[in-house]
Formats: C-alpha cells, sequence, structure tokens
C-alpha cells in the first residue's frame, strides 16, 4: 500500500511514517521545510520527501494520503485531493484503525510529562524484554529511535496527545487510539488557538475514558481537581493513583539527588537511584511503574530499569560548558513546565545562579493567554532573558518588558536573536547554567551562546 503523507517532517507525523515503513507499506511524504533530523531520518529509511504542498503531488496516486493536522483548507495539494475526490484520513485515525487494532495500547496523556513518562514506559518495557511497539515526541537515548514498530509484538506505548486531529476532525488525537492502559498525568489549560476554556479539554479527556474497557486501568495523580471532573461525568474502569497519598508514593532517601525510594501501598519497592532531578520526574516514574506493572512486568524490575534510564533529549539536557558556563536545552513552554523545569536545576545547582532564557513560542503562549504567569513561573531564575519577535509567524501578542515588570532588574526583552546572545553572554560568568526553554529550536540559540563564550574566553 502507497501512503503519501502530508506534513510529514513534524515529530508525531514523522514517526507514524517510520512505523508505516516497517509496517511494509511504500511511504512518501512532503512538508512545508524539509529538514533534518527528521528529514535524515526518513530518507535513511527510504522515504521519498517532496518539499511543499504542490497540487502536482496529487498525481502520485497513492492508495491514502495521510493528512497531518499543520494542513488547512486552501493548501494546495489538499484543495486537490477533496476537488478529485481521493482518498485521505488523518493519521491518528490511520494509525488507529490500522496498525494499534489488536495491540494493548499504553497511552501516556496529559498536559505534561507525556513525552518522558512514555519514554520512561517503553524503557522499562524493552529492558524487561517486552519489546514494545512506541511511537513518542521525543527520544531516550537507550531508545535510540522516537518511533519503532515490529509486526506481532502485541505492546504499544504511545504518547497521546490532546491536541486536534485534523481540519476535518477536531476531536483530540488520542481519541482514536482506544487504550486499554491509559496514563492521565495532570491536566492544566493549555492549547488556546483550539480550547477556549479548561472544560473543554476535559471534555475530549472524557471522551478518551469512554474508550477505555472495564478490563483496563486508568492511572492518575491524586492531586488534579481537574481530572475529578473529567473522571466524575462517567468512568468505567479501574483506576488507580500515584504521588502523595496515592497508590504509588516516592519518598526521599539517603543518597546522590534525584535518588528517592518507591512505595505501593505504604511497602517499599526499591530506590530509583538516577540523576533525574525534580518533583515531575518522580510523579512520571510512579506512573510509567504503574503502567509497566498492568502488563506483568514486576514493580522491582521496572525500579531497576528506571535507574539505568538517561533521561531524553531536550529535558534538561546539557548542550556543553564553556569557561565554567553551563547550557542547557529544555522543552519546557507552558509557565508550570517552565516553574518545574527551574526547580529541578535549582535542586541541581543550589545557591549557584540560573539565567533562564524563554521564547513564548507556542500558541497559547503567543495569544497572551498565560503570560500573566510567567513572572512566577521564572522566579527561581537570577537572571531571565525573554525572546519576543515582533514580527513573523513567531510573533507575540503582548509586550515582554509589561508583563515580566514584576522581576524588576532581573528581567530583559529581546526582539532581535543576535543581541540576546550577546546580551546573556555579557552577563554570564563561571558557576552559571544557562536554561533555554523553547519548543522549537530557538533559532539555535544554544551553539550561539557557547561559541560566543569561547570567543569570550
Amino acid at each position: 500500500m502507497h501512503l503519501h503523507i502530508l506534513g510529514i517532517c513534524g515529530t508525531f507525523m514523522g514517526g507514524l511514517a517510520l512505523i508505516a515503513r516497517a509496517a511494509g507499506h511504500t511511504v512518501t511524504g512532503c512538508d512545508a521545510e524539509v529538514y533534518p533530523p527528521m528529514s535524515t531520518q526518513l530518507e535513511e529509511q527510504g522515504i521519498t520527501l517532496i518539499e511543499g504542498f504542490g497540487a502536482e503531488q496529487a498525481d502520485l496516486a497513492p492508495d491514502l494520503f495521510i493528512v497531518g493536522n499543520v494542513v488547512s483548507r486552501g493548501n494546495p495539494l489538499m484543495e486537490a485531493i477533496l476537488d478529485r475526490g481521493l482518498p485521505y484520513a488523518s493519521g491518528p485515525q490511520w494509525l488507529g484503525e490500522t496498525l494499534l487494532r489488536g495491540q494493548h495500547v499504553l497511552a501516556v496523556a496529559g498536559t505534561h510529562g507525556k513525552t518522558s513518562t512514555s519514554s520512561m514506559l517503553a524503557w522499562i518495557l524493552d529492558q524487561a524484554g517486552l519489546a514494545p511497539n512506541f511511537l513518542i515526541g521525543g527520544i531516550a537515548p537507550g531508545l535510540k529511535v522516537s518511533a519503532r514498530y515490529r509486526p506481532g509484538q502485541p505492546l504499544f506505548v504511545i504518547e497521546a496527545d490532546e491536541y486536534d486531529t485534523a481540519f476535518f476532525d477536531k476531536r483530540s488525537k488520542f481519541v482514536h487510539y482506544r487504550p486499554r492502559t491509559a496514563v492521565l498525568n495532570n491536566l492544566e489549560y493549555d492549547h488556546a488557538d483550539i480550547f477556549p476554556d479548561l472544560h473543554a479539554i476535559e471534555t475530549q479527556f472524557h471522551h478518551l475514558v469512554r474508550t477505555i474497557p472495564s478490563t483496563g486501568l486508568i492511572l492518575r495523580p491524586v492531586d488534579s481537581e481537574a481530572l475529578d471532573n473529567v473522571l466524575t461525568r462517567g468512568c468505567w474502569t479501574p483506576v488507580e493513583t500515584f504521588g502523595p497519598q496515592g497508590g504509588w508514593q516516592a519518598a526521599d532517601c539517603d543518597g546522590p539527588p534525584g535518588h528517592f525510594r518507591v512505595l505501593l501501598d505504604g511497602q517499599p519497592v526499591g530506590t530509583v537511584a538516577w540523576t533525574l532531578q525534580g518533583r515531575h520526574n518522580r510523579m512520571n516514574a510512579l506512573a510509567a511503574l504503574a503502567a509497566a506493572r498492568h502488563v506483568g512486568v514486576d514493580p522491582e524490575a521496572g525500579v531497576a530499569a528506571l535507574s539505568r534510564f538517561e533521561g531524553i533529549r531536550r529535558r534538561l539536557e546539557l548542550r556543553g560548558t564553556v569557561r565554567g558556563v553551563a547550557v542547557y536545552d529544555d522543552f519546557a513552554h507552558h509557565p508550570t513546565a517552565i516553574a518545574t523545569t527551574l526547580d529541578g536545576l535549582r535542586a541541581k545547582v543550589g545557591a549557584s545562579r540560573i539565567l533562564a532564557v524563554i521564547e513564548p513560542r507556542s500558541n497559547t503562549m503567543k495569544l497572551g493567554t498565560m503570560a500573566s504567569r510567567l513572572p512566577e513561573a521564572l522566579r527561581q531564575a537570577d537572571l531571565v532573558f525573554c525572546f519576543g519577535a515582533t514580527r513573523g509567524k513567531h510573533a507575540l501578542g503582548w509586550d515582554p518588558r509589561q508583563v515580566l515588570a514584576p522581576l524588576g532588574e532581573r528581567a530583559l526583552a529581546f526582539d532581535d536573536l543576535e543581541q540576546l546572545a550577546d546580551g546573556i553572554v555579557g552577563r554570564a560568568r563561571a558557576g552559571d547554567s544557562v536554561l533555554v526553554m523553547s519548543n522549537g529550536s530557538f533559532g539555535g540559540i544554544h551553539q550561539k551562546i557557547l561559541d560566543r563564550l569561547q570567543i569570550k574566553g
């Protein structure tokens, strides 16, 4: 079967392409910008890539066009598909109906921590010899890839996104996955470009809950009013809890920073001995351990596997150290994620200075829906550098100087990337940690900082 994928270089659609290729399909694809590393990974798998969405691609006559949610009406290729009555489907729909049917799907949903928890879960299952299939929005060093499919393997771990499916299907992606094990990690307001309020997102999560069988399992933290609202609307599946006062708990222990004890129903299971920091990583670990147990992994074995887990890229990832200044990269782009990432780094570096560099790039942040929460989210930083473009597709609809005014002289705003890099390096000194937070490439700011530090030295 020949599949032509529109929007193939996105994280989800690129992973989907790799899975479809592994399942034996012929795969081609297109995107507005065909660029590494996804383009390189796809081409290495024999997938032909086309730059742009030209209407002439309709003449490729694939068996099915798979449409990503970056595609909207007015797209030349999509208009040609519609005009000629050619077959098309969304990526989540095709995946759910074609490959996930018959699999034990372990889905990880939530506003934060989906990629980390999915990676931890896939790692635990892999270390237990279960060789799971998976589709995750990031790459854990041990797993080496973000997507894997081996026909005949019965387990499939998937990062279950609540963002809408396609221009013709405004339901959340995760309603197509039909999980048997579902992690509801947390729930806050996000995606202001498609959801008017938190209640609308709760409705999508309730739709997900409606698809989970009574023989399945729902895992959730105990301290989420929004998830209380979701489950109060109807739940037909057993529920286990994690976190403080939950069935699965994390407790401090003697040892290096990051180590913690795992308790199940009050009984010690073992100690996770890793270098990851922060309460959010402990919560993600508990959820992954609980999900793995549901498919037969002994908790002690799960704890041992997590002790060998090295984290994932773009989650407090050290990009380099020059002249005593460490430069970290993190995907954080929501105020809650920014705060928890800073908390984790603060636990790691103690009283040393943290220079936080943020790019409010997501649609929610560009709209300014949560801008007022940024000063509190950034309270752990000693200096704050905010990049706000004044034009282009990443331009902000609010004034960073005004929003960050409560931080006083600790906060600076820039609308030029080179000036931003100069400003950071001009204020950095040995012993500092520079934490760059964005859900995009941020114009390669990490390397710009490292290069300037080398010159400065």
